[in-house]
């Protein structure tokens, strides 16, 4: 069997990269080998899920390997690898881009199982690398085991001599993922406030256009609009997701100021990092406005763009309506919209639930400036320049008295 590895008293040696490492390598490719359903949780951004195992897989494994024994549930792992070695060597190659040896493969899966799973963990040694390819393909299962030690250790044995495995696996990344988070000192923050439909997200998108590194779209990060109607249409990640998508997020850098819409503690399920969070109520307010008919055609787009949103919605308004005084005997809000009483059932929402709600929320809370946000370019152009002849008041958190 061919190697490129270097030995270590008959064994092999794995290079291994520091998740820091990886994350500011822009040329890497991070190839997550867990279960579709692990990294449908939670993945590094960019990643590739090129699952050793399924679902199914995985879950026999794991309870063979707790309540029988980690030998019954090697021999399942090995067994089902060598029935796919051709397939997952298939999807690797279409992954990394590169040509890999590719003859007898269930018999170089062979030789570096036989000796089962005592004999696989002694054989393979991890060397942190001192030098890193121009174009690594980092490998990861859940805590860099030997599920992926013997993936490198076997892609390395075909010639892919730029394979790394990732040092602590996605557990170690998450780690990462936490420090990073607890350490970032966001720039000086300005809010963007308004009633619902204003079309505060329009509007930061605009921004972001104009000023490249400017804004933070948390709810774009969620997959949330932060309300009870607030996953309509969108999808919903989860809290490690979210932290994923912020880091990578940090990792491209702010502008001197940063600009995100005013939030609630929690977006969606998403809990907000503390520090974020202290930020942001320490932030400058600017108010966003807009005319009921733009705000009502807004929502509309946001909400009712297709079928699938239509549906959502429809099942969704039952748990809002719950929270509304409705006058006894009128139709309900799913009977409105079932009936194309769209406008509506916008204005509505707004009058009955949304604005009063928010009103609550907002209320002492101070504007620095208010601004029309109808044409959300024109918006966009008008917060930049208030920004910027306001730079000097816009301080960090720590700065204010």
């Amino acid at each position: 069997m061919r190697s490129t590895l270097s030995s270590r008293a008959g064994g092999v040696a794995v290079p291994t990269l520091r998740p820091r490492d990886a994350l500011e390598h822009p040329e890497a490719t991070i190839v997550d080998l867990r279960s579709p359903a692990e990294f449908a949780l939670d993945h590094v951004p960019g990643a590739r899920n090129v699952p050793l195992f399924d679902d199914v897989e995985r879950a026999l494994v794991g309870t063979l390997y707790r309540q029988v024994s980690p030998e019954r549930a090697f021999e399942e792992g090995r067994a089902i690898a060598r029935a796919k070695i051709a397939r997952f060597v298939a999807d690797l190659v279409a992954v990394v881009g590169n040509d890999l040896e590719d003859s007898d493969l269930e018999k170089r899966l062979e030789e570096l199982t036989a000796g089962g799973i005592a004999a696989l963990e002694a054989s393979i040694a991890c060397e942190p690398s001192a030098a890193v390819h121009s174009h690594p393909v980092v490998l990861h299962c859940w805590r860099g085991g030997l599920r992926s030690k013997s993936v490198v250790a076997f892609l390395r044995g075909l010639g892919l001599e730029r394979a790394f495995l990732l040092e602590g696996g996605y557990k170690a990344y998450r780690a990462e993922v936490a420090a990073r988070i607890a350490g970032w000192n966001p720039p000086p923050i300005v809010l963007l406030c308004g009633l619902t439909g204003v079309g505060k997200t329009l509007v930061l998108r605009e921004l972001e256009r104009l000023r490249p590194g400017s804004t933070l779209d948390l709810e774009g990060l969620a997959g949330h609009r932060s309300s009870l109607l607030g996953m309509v249409g969108l999808e919903p990640t989860s809290q490690k997701a979210f932290e994923s998508a912020l880091v990578a997020r940090i990792r491209r850098g702010f502008g001197e100021r940063l600009v995100v819409e005013g939030e609630s503690r929690k977006v969606g399920d998403v809990i907000l990092p503390p520090g974020l969070w202290r930020a942001m109520g320490a932030g400058t307010a600017l108010e966003l406005t807009a005319p009921l008919e733009r705000r009502v055609q807004v929502l509309e787009e946001d909400y009712l763009a297709t079928a699938e949103s239509r549906a959502q919605l429809l099942r969704q308004l039952p748990r809002v309506e719950q929270r509304m005084d409705l006058p006894a005997g009128s139709p309900s809000l799913a009977e409105r919209l079932e009936a194309g009483r769209v406008d509506e059932l916008v204005r509505l929402l707004l009058a009955r639930y949304y604005d009063p709600l928010y009103r609550r929320s907002e209320k002492g809370r101070r504007y620095a400036a208010s601004i029309d946000a109808s044409d959300p370019a024109r918006a966009a152009t008008e917060i930049a320049a208030w920004i910027e002849s306001h730079a000097p008041a816009i301080a960090r958190p720590e700065a204010r008295s």
